[in-house]
């Protein structure tokens, strides 16, 4: 066999490989533009709708219906004494949610994200306008409960010092004893309706989801053609059965 015929054995299953390799993954990123688009008109759509009842909310959960930026409205009377905070970061400051436990009219308890305070702020005793007494209604965005951790890069949950750095649902209610029986599962994002002293501030969820898929696309099909374009070149380089 000559060398060049040699050659081309060798590196033709290679480079049919990494072309399949690469078009599967440009194809991958299409289907995931298609989802993304379909994702954010759908939030897009949830936000303009009218709220709707936590009943409601908890019925299309069971239907196993997706439940995420839905809006809703709900009445109960909040503990602040069992809020817990949540590390996060707000156009470009520091601080924290605070998630406090809403107890409806039957009972049970909801957490409300109520939004975002500063890092100097996380003790109650410095916005304390804000611990707003009696019933009151919540109106925001249904978000669901995590399976679990999201990502192994995350810190664990520093429960003694009241700092979640992911939404542990479980381990939230279970630190401020609402026992499982009595707690809806989901939480509520509130919306950006003021609060007396202007903390927490309302209205944090991030509803505009980046979509760079088709970018993604883009490059893994250029690769493709690349290799095509390299590959090519290479093969009549050498000469088509040409001896070495």
């Amino acid at each position: 066999m000559k060398a060049a015929e040699r050659r081309v054995g060798f590196a033709a299953p290679l480079v049919l490989l990494a072309l399949a390799i690469l078009l599967g993954l440009g194809t991958w990123q299409v289907k995931r533009l298609y989802w993304k688009e379909g994702l954010i008109a759908d939030i897009a759509e949830r936000r303009v709708a009218s709220p709707a009842s936590l009943s409601d909310i908890e019925a299309m959960a069971r239907a196993g219906e997706d439940i995420e930026y839905r809006r809703l409205s709900v009445k109960g009377v909040f503990d602040h004494s069992r809020e817990r905070h949540f590390f996060a970061t707000y156009n470009g400051s520091t601080g924290y949610y605070i998630y406090t436990p809403l107890t409806l009219a039957d009972g049970r308890v909801v957490l409300i994200n109520r939004g975002f305070v500063p890092f100097e702020m996380k003790e109650a005793a410095k916005r304390m306008e804000g611990q707003v007494g009696g019933e009151v209604a919540v109106e925001g965005l249904a978000r669901a409960r995590l399976a679990g951790k999201p990502s192994l890069m995350l810190p664990d949950n520093d429960i003694a010092k009241n700092i979640f750095y992911w939404k542990d649902m479980t381990a939230m209610a279970e630190s401020v004893g609402i026992p499982a029986t009595q707690l809806v599962p989901i939480f509520i994002d509130a919306n950006d309706a003021p609060n007396p002293g202007g903390w927490p501030k309302g209205g944090v969820t991030l509803t505009d989801l980046p979509n760079n898929h088709l970018q993604y696309a883009i490059t893994w099909y250029g690769l493709a053609a690349a290799l095509v374009i390299v590959a090519g070149f290479a093969y009549f380089r050498n000469g088509k059965g040409q001896d070495e």
